[in-house]
């Protein structure tokens, strides 16, 4: 998938494929790991994640990460750092972000999440998982970077970067029970990899 320029200023909700890990656990590249199932067009877990979130109904899907996107501003500061920079480059009324490490992601539950959080205009996550999120650009999400960032902005260096968890905790949200729990399965490790990869198998049996 090739990163494009889109419109800074008249993004409703913007899509955004969190990829910037050092994929240190699974000891190659998450992002390139092939992900075929039936006849989808997705040959590996970059192009899988952002065809799940245009089939989620995003205005544009935008990469975060150096080496396949856009570079974070302040490196080393994990999603959150993602997150900012996209926010502070493209100027969207909302996100829906999603890590490129969910094999099992479907577009439905993605959906789920855009479909709730502009009804209440509030953060939307699953139990028990902060990412995938929908995330709305509103005065609360604003503050937060500001107060969290301003360090960096005065040239203090920072250690660790500030958490989801600790961003949830300070806007109004939403806490969802996942349709399909499965989607949100996380391979991490080449053991994990394989689970998903079995699972795969087990889906393309019930759709034959």
């Amino acid at each position: 998938m090739t990163n494009k320029i889109v419109n800074t200023y008249n993004q409703n909700c913007l899509g955004v494929v969190l990829s910037g890990g050092l994929s240190s656990r699974m000891g190659k590249d998450k992002a390139l790991l092939e992900r075929k199932f039936n006849s989808e067009k997705a040959d590996n877990m970059l192009s899988f994640s952002g065809q799940q979130l245009k089939e989620a109904g995003v205005d544009d899907v935008i990469i975060s990460g150096k080496q396949h996107g856009i570079a974070d501003e302040y490196e080393n500061l994990g999603p959150m750092g993602g997150i900012y920079t996209i926010i502070e480059k493209y100027h969207p009324k909302a996100l829906l972000v999603l890590p490129v490490d969910l094999p099992l992601m479907d577009s439905e539950s993605l959906a789920q999440l855009k479909r709730v959080g502009e009804l209440s205009q509030q953060s939307c996550f699953y139990q028990d998982n902060y990412l995938p999120l929908y995330l709305p650009i509103n005065a609360y999400v604003e503050q937060f970077f500001q107060q969290a960032f301003l360090p960096l902005k005065n040239k203090h260096h920072l250690v660790k970067g500030p958490s989801i968890r600790a961003l949830i905790k300070q806007i109004p949200h939403q806490c969802l029970i996942p349709k399909n729990a499965q989607s949100l399965f996380n391979a991490n490790t080449p053991e994990q990899w394989q689970q998903a990869k079995q699972q795969f198998q087990k889906n393309r049996k019930k759709h034959v």
